[in-house]
């Protein structure tokens, strides 16, 4: 089994997230590499790269694959939220050594745009173009998607760190139906190594409807857990997550 483990970070974040799990994977004895995507390792309270709004998932593909390829040997990836989108992207490029997918984005053919979903990007849903520009989510729409399980201090300063995301890469993602280069689009039979999803019960952005559904597609290992939402990263009980994700790496072939 590979001992390499390379974190993807999903919309408006950074490498920064992964903390808890790559000190928990670290002293398993796993390397532990998080990589922030581009023109995400920015100040927050500063303006976005124009040039942000119109990258493209793939780009984002393009960048992590070059990373990956450096390793020298395949990793186990691990995505959260978008980046487990891209890490399926990855997984159908025989990258991987398996998967693991937190609360994932969707693929194409998915609809997950659920009345939920919808309530977390209205504030960007309602802006001509946006689809051509970086966006950003409002204090609350944050809180409802993304932190409603985490104390509102921590809510505060997490949302401190959020940075730009690209439209572009968030329309591929939940409105895929209108993107002729099918951005989001993933053949399932590419995809060969072992795969583990992770919802979240109480998750409002990525709701279990859909989690369950992405498990389904790739016959992935499946596991749900009640008193989780989509910051399964870094809510009460995340060592929950991180010793199911150990020991279920434990079971897969060398």
């Amino acid at each position: 089994m590979s001992d390499t483990l390379f974190m993807i970070h999903g919309m408006w974040c950074g490498s920064w997230y992964w903390e808890n799990y790559k000190k928990f994977f670290e002293k398993k004895q796993y390397k532990c590499f998080a990589y922030t995507l581009r023109y995400h390792d920015m100040d927050p309270k500063d303006k976005p790269e124009p040039e942000l709004g119109t990258v493209s998932l793939l780009d984002y593909a393009e960048d992590l694959e070059r990373e990956i390829t450096q390793l020298g040997s395949k990793p186990i990836i691990i995505g959260h939220s978008m980046g487990g989108l891209l890490a399926q992207i990855l997984g159908t490029r025989g990258l991987a050594r398996a998967l693991v997918l937190l609360t994932p984005a969707a693929p194409s053919g998915i609809m997950a745009l659920k009345p939920s979903v919808i309530r977390c990007f209205w504030s960007s849903l309602t802006k001509w173009n946006f689809w051509k520009r970086p966006i950003r989510l409002t204090f609350n729409e944050a809180v409802y998607s993304i932190l409603n399980l985490m104390p509102e201090d921590e809510q505060r300063s997490i949302y401190s760190k959020f940075v730009y995301e690209s439209g572009r890469a968030a329309a591929e993602t939940g409105l895929w139906i209108f993107d002729k280069k099918k951005a989001a689009r993933i053949e399932e039979s590419k995809v060969t190594c072992p795969v583990l999803v992770i919802g979240g019960a109480k998750d409002r952005i990525t709701p279990v409807s859909i989690t369950r559904q992405i498990a389904r597609k790739y016959k992935a290992t499946y596991k749900e857990f009640t008193n989780h939402a989509h910051w399964v990263i870094a809510e009460p009980g995340w060592e929950d997550i991180t010793e199911y994700i150990y020991k279920w790496l434990g079971q897969i072939p060398s």
